[in-house]
């Protein structure tokens, strides 16, 4: 009996990009390369530092499963890059000049991960 091989993004944790399905292309984006994921009901769009961005079928909450540990939720539309983060000030994150406000429910997990980060 063969085995039938399978990839999807259960096998992406040590990957540095995924595909995804948008204007009837597949696209290959770069984990690294994502700042920002905002969530639009059942879509989500995808801000990139090389200024692109993407809308791709997928909603936030199953979304956020299936990215690598660097992405964080900081919002109920929001996930952002922790890589890609300039700074937090005043209950708002700064990355790819966007402000964004964190919600009170990620707060705490949002400073916790940041301090651990502190040198």
């Amino acid at each position: 009996m063969k085995k039938k091989l399978q990839f999807g993004f259960s096998d992406m944790e040590n990957k540095t990009y995924a595909f995804i399905k948008t204007d009837k292309k597949m696209i290959k984006l770069f984990f690294d390369d994502i700042s920002v994921i905002k969530g639009l009901g059942n879509y989500v769009e995808i801000h990139t530092k090389s200024d692109k961005n993407y809308v791709y079928y997928k909603a936030l909450r199953d979304l956020i499963e299936k990215l690598p540990a660097q992405f964080m939720r900081i919002h109920n539309s929001y996930i952002i890059n922790l890589t890609n983060v300039d700074y937090f000030e005043d209950n708002q994150i700064t990355l790819a000049n966007l402000k964004i406000t964190v919600a009170k429910s990620y707060r705490e997990c949002l400073l916790a991960t940041l301090n651990k980060m502190l040198m």
